[in-house]
């Protein structure tokens, strides 16, 4: 059973999969180097990336998250102003702080490599990290994979079951979460807290709450407000700050459009991203490619239903959360392994679960909800143009967050009965992966990624 504190991480942009991951192996290795009493004898790191990774961790950020692991930051606690001085001092020196603390020789050419076309056997998000004595000699060496959402493994990890926590209400289904839901007279939202309570306790799991919706709400501002470019080739130029003058403009106008409400969930999802494309601080909801969908839904219920209390947005949350956990368990929320369903897709079905709960739909309606939002995203890809998160994955978040307030909206209007379970919709979600061609999962080698170029 996998955690709401690990499901929704705090980070840096522009990838959970592509940047969170990768910084947190490469600080995993560093501590494990120390823990060991290795630290001091390294005198060289050599990382090689794989699949994925070296197909698109250029944009999207893996070089400068591996060097910020090594160099002992955390995605949850490093200040996305500090990151550019310190890659700079890395470049110039030719030195690296490892750990923090220990300086090694660190050649950015020589010893991070992008193995093209190469993969490891168990993820496409495939990163070997070694670290070398004096000598050349290898004194330690770890294979790491980014599974999706900010999650690493090893291949050791991977191939073995995690013992199961001591909860009182284990589910492996959507069906199961609803028996127990209904079978208890209780909200989905309460069964999960009721688990993380035994897994962290009450202060631990609010604490958190609460930290990951001021986390939201700040990026969305901080969208808002800030102007200018983002980086990369293309150029491109943030629309939040203009589509927020527009939207505060027609205020003053005595007719109010009938999209106007879907032009500001689609604001709050295009800030969010934006930060995120800029490497700023986000939460991975499930992932920083879909980072923008559930602040948006979560805002809008707040914008336009005036719902500022914590326990709606902890409601909010922790129902988005069982959608979460399922498709991980079940599926995988990697776009290099699903493609964009198991990102925008998964996210689009956790906001509508989340919203039909804070409206006061049945357990069975929050799942109807989750299944209609995750069925029509079935099928798409990830083809971020020139290996950056920006498009189309920007407006996918937009789109994604107007489809989970329809899927909600479709599902409080029925009883709960639908035809089409979410565990149905989950496995078709993995089968789909499963059968879509590798240059459609997060490699910039097909779709979008190539024609858009050409055209």
């Amino acid at each position: 059973m996998i955690s709401v504190l690990d499901l929704f991480k705090i980070g840096i942009g522009p990838s959970s999969s592509h940047t969170v991951g990768p910084m947190k192996a490469a600080l995993r290795f560093t501590e494990d180097l120390a823990a060991a009493g290795r630290l001091g004898d390294v005198r060289r790191v050599v990382v090689g990336l794989y699949g994925s990774l070296a197909l698109t961790g250029k944009g999207h950020g893996s070089d400068t998250a591996v060097l910020l692991g090594l160099s002992g930051e955390r995605p949850e606690t490093v200040d996305p102003d500090a990151v550019a001085p310190l890659l700079e001092r890395v470049r110039a020196t030719g030195r690296l702080a490892l750990g923090g603390r220990h300086e090694v020789a660190f050649d950015e050419v020589r010893d991070l490599l992008f193995h093209m076309g190469e993969a490891l056997p168990f993820h496409p998000n495939g990163m070997r990290f070694q670290a070398l004595d004096g000598e050349g000699r290898e004194l330690a060496a770890c294979d790491y994979y980014s599974v999706g959402g900010g999650f690493i493994v090893t291949a050791e990890e991977a191939g073995r079951e995690a013992p199961a926590p001591p909860i009182p209400h284990p589910f492996a289904s959507a069906a199961d979460l609803v028996g127990i839901a209904q079978a208890g007279d209780r909200s989905i939202a309460a069964v999960v807290r009721a688990n993380e309570e035994a897994m962290h306790g009450r202060a631990a799991l609010d604490a958190h709450l609460r930290r990951v919706v001021a986390t939201m709400r700040a990026c969305i501002a901080r969208g808002c407000r800030t102007e200018g470019e983002l980086p990369g080739p293309f150029r491109v130029r943030r629309r939040a700050p203009s589509l927020l003058r527009q939207l505060e403009g027609a205020h003053g106008r005595n007719s109010v459009a009938p999209h106007e409400a879907f032009d500001w969930v689609s604001l709050f999802a295009i800030a969010v991203n934006e930060e995120n494309a800029a490497g700023g601080t986000v939460v991975t909801a499930p992932t920083n490619g879909a980072a923008g969908i559930i602040p948006a839904v979560m805002e809008y219920h707040r914008h336009f239903y005036g719902e500022e209390g914590e326990e709606s947005a902890f409601t909010f949350l922790l129902t988005a959360a069982a959608v979460g956990i399922l498709a991980k368990m079940n599926a995988s929320i990697s776009g290099a392994e699903v493609g964009c369903q198991g990102e925008v897709g998964v996210a689009a079905s956790m906001a509508a679960a989340g919203l039909a709960a804070v409206l006061g739909g049945t357990p069975a309606q929050v799942e109807n909800a989750a299944e209609i939002a995750l069925e029509h995203h079935l099928g798409m890809t990830c083809d971020p143009i020139g290996g950056l998160v920006q498009i189309p994955c920007i407006e996918r978040n937009a789109m994604g967050a107007v489809k989970a307030i329809s899927a909600a909206s479709l599902a409080l209007k029925g009883d709960g009965t639908h035809v089409v379970s979410l565990d149905c919709a989950i496995r078709t979600m993995r089968e789909t992966g499963r059968d879509m061609q590798s240059k459609y999962k997060e490699t910039s080698l097909g779709g979008l990624a190539v024609n858009a170029v050409e055209c």
